[in-house]
């Protein structure tokens, strides 16, 4: 864990500015910055920066946050990522927090294991276009698979020489520990002596989202023995596990993004040939069934997932696997079927980059649908396989989210029922019966893990009561309910921006008391004025370094750790104060009420603001106090508290300029 006063210092240092401008273009607009937003296509700039306020915001697509949730929603890195990209390009030296001895050791394990797939990422390229075997056998393969020399260093792909140990005894002549060297599946043992694992191959480094090496893939070239297999890559190991990767991840991330879709594919060459094609939003599985880590990886950049496969039995089959997975984490997925014989690299080869665009556009099906369709023409007339497709088809309905995807949901199901040619609520009722089966079974997990299924049923609402829809036959399913804007927000959160910007100001010059000391010594608790989780919850945490004489400041905030927190507080910040030109205040001596200089006004102004709502909220509390009672003594006090607030409600009613009218 980075230690707080690393995090300090990191933030110290931060010029977003600075930060932003080495991924986009920016021009100096007035106070701010302006450029093309990274994270849309875009013709006018409408991306702008600001300096002083620490914050981004596109008009355009909506984006906004600080440095840190710039570096996240760009380079997809978590939080912990960024700050140590951060620390290194402002050289801060890095503090972590006392962890265990073994998790110290796994951290130099990992570390060691990337230095080293560095440094054999560039040996094997080095050896690619600097050795007369790498030109020869290597780069001749690649040039026959149609790979420019600018997409082959792009991938940084490389060769291994076909000698026994040429590249382990160079890397142990550098000082490489040779059990890392076996751990990264580069080196191997024979006849008791080191030897290259990769030896006569040509080389495809795995990177991870920031670039990091994780492992490699190695394809034998010419002749090989029936028992060496085509290719060989990288054994799982500390840094590397097959089932998180997606190769090319790194190269298609922003791609993805901004187009708002993930092309998969099976292979290498099928990334670097579409890759070269100008298609980039395309990754690979290597060949494997999809993973659940794979998919929200996909999840991270985009809902929208196109899978591209051979035509052929095993690729649609291969296709299939992922399907149920992919629905349960909320991906919407096509899929686009190769003509027999082709595969993407060779299908782009053949018919260019704009008709391969044109035919994934035409011919990308629903992922559902075409499982029933394949299924269907392969049950024929099976009554017992039509029936089993049934139960497989409301299975795979069932794992969508009911809550954010209703109308799909239903949608399949409708038109599923058509095609089976069964009865639609009847399919409703199998959809909810696996839905129940799988919250049943979650529920079960849980119980065992917190090792008490009784403590379980008992301590919270049954599953019935929590998902009524699902377990009652008879209840009707309805869309879930819009959530209601709060219009009294605005003001809650203009507290939270004086505090952040004010808080350790002078409000009275008397007692030396500031912004902050007004709020809290308020006659009224603070939370009870504000009705907004995230507005509460920031100003707990203001005030529990407040209570400790620690008021923090808005940097703090804009780049917590809580996303919620900081995307938040971004938003809050980004407010545009109404400002004069400063020729107007130096010539004509004018005093400003504007921005900063408006701190005390906007401080009473909105504290008054929600006082009086929580006074008018105390008077119909009151008025509903005093018409259930039926004591006169009782009513007699609502009627003097009634008459108080009242008097309260006038005061501060007359200090905002407001008029009641009732």
């Amino acid at each position: 864990m980075i230690s707080q006063a690393t995090i300090q210092q990191i933030l110290a240092r931060i010029d977003i500015v600075e930060i932003v401008g080495s991924f986009v273009k920016l021009k100096k607009r007035g106070a701010n910055y302006l450029g093309l937003c990274p994270f849309h296509n875009e013709k006018s700039p409408s991306f702008t920066v600001s300096g002083t306020k620490e914050i981004y915001k596109c008009f355009g697509c909506g984006k906004s946050g600080n440095t840190i949730n710039f570096l996240m929603e760009h380079e997809k890195y978590s939080y912990v990522e960024a700050l140590r990209w951060l620390a290194q390009k402002y050289n801060v030296e890095i503090e972590e927090k006392e962890v265990s001895p073994e998790v110290r050791a796994q951290q130099q394990l990992a570390d060691s294991l990337f230095i080293i797939n560095n440094f054999a990422r560039d040996y094997f390229s080095k050896t690619l276009f600097e050795t007369e075997e790498g030109q020869n056998v290597g780069l001749s393969y690649f040039e026959e698979r149609g790979f420019s020399e600018e997409i082959v260093r792009k991938f940084q792909l490389g060769y291994c020489l076909n000698e026994r140990d040429a590249f382990v005894r160079t890397a142990l002549q550098k000082g490489y520990n040779l059990e890392y060297l076996q751990k990264t599946g580069l080196a191997t043992i024979r006849n008791e002596q080191p030897a290259d694992n990769y030896r006569g191959r040509v080389i495809f480094p795995i990177h991870n989202q920031s670039g990091k090496v994780l492992g490699f893939g190695a394809r034998i070239l010419g002749a090989k023995s029936d028992r060496a297999p085509k290719y060989i890559n990288s054994p799982e190991n500390d840094i590397y596990v097959k089932s998180k990767v997606l190769y090319g991840t790194y190269f298609a991330r922003h791609s993805i993004d901004k187009l708002d879709e993930c092309l998969l594919v099976e292979g290498y060459t099928d990334v670097i040939s579409l890759h070269q094609a100008g298609i980039e939003n395309v990754v690979a599985s290597s060949g494997t069934s999809l993973t659940t880590d794979q998919l929200r990886l996909i999840k991270k950049y985009t809902n929208n997932l196109t899978i591209l496969y051979d035509g052929d039995n095993a690729g649609v089959k291969a296709a299939l696997r992922g399907l149920d997975m992919a629905i349960e984490e909320g991906l919407n997925v096509k899929l686009a079927l190769i003509p027999d014989k082709e595969d993407p690299d060779s299908y782009v080869r053949k018919i260019g980059a704009n008709a391969f665009r044109e035919f994934i556009a035409e011919n990308k099906q629903d992922f559902i649908l075409f499982k029933l369709h394949v299924s269907l023409q392969e049950a024929g007339n099976d009554a017992t396989r039509k029936s089993q497709l049934v139960n497989e088809i409301a299975e795979t309905i069932a794992r969508i989210d009911k809550v954010e995807d209703f109308t799909k949901q239903q949608d399949y199901i409708r038109q599923c029922s058509q095609l089976l040619k069964i009865d639609e609520e009847g399919m409703v009722s199998l959809v909810n019966k696996y839905i129940r089966d799988r919250l049943t079974k979650q529920a079960a997990q849980q119980a065992r893990r917190d090792n008490s299924a009784s403590q379980a049923t008992e301590e919270g609402p049954s599953l019935a009561e929590m998902y009524p829809e699902y377990f009652d036959e008879t209840a009707e399913t309805a869309a879930p309910a819009d959530n209601l804007f709060n219009k009294d927000e605005k003001q809650e959160r203009e507290l939270v921006k004086i505090l952040l910007r004010f808080g350790e100001k002078i409000f009275n010059e008397e007692n030396n008391s500031t912004v902050a000391d007004y709020v809290f010594h308020l006659p009224y608790d603070f939370e009870s004025l504000a009705d907004s989780e995230i507005v509460r919850k920031i100003l707990r945490e203001y005030k529990s370094q407040y209570d400790l004489g620690a008021p923090l400041d808005k940097k703090w905030f804009l780049y917590h750790q809580d996303q919620d927190i900081s995307a938040n507080v971004a938003r809050i910040l980004e407010d545009k104060e109404a400002e004069l030109s400063p020729n107007w205040r130096d010539r004509f001596e004018i005093k400003t009420i504007y921005g900063d200089d408006a701190y005390l006004k906007d401080t009473i102004s909105t504290t008054n603001y929600l006082i009086l709502r929580k006074i008018k909220k105390l008077i119909i509390e009151n008025q509903q106090e005093m018409e259930k009672s039926t004591d006169m003594e009782e009513q007699m006090k609502c009627l003097e508290l009634h008459q108080h607030l009242k008097q309260l409600e006038r005061e501060l009613t007359s200090a905002l300029g407001m008029v009641i009218f009732k």
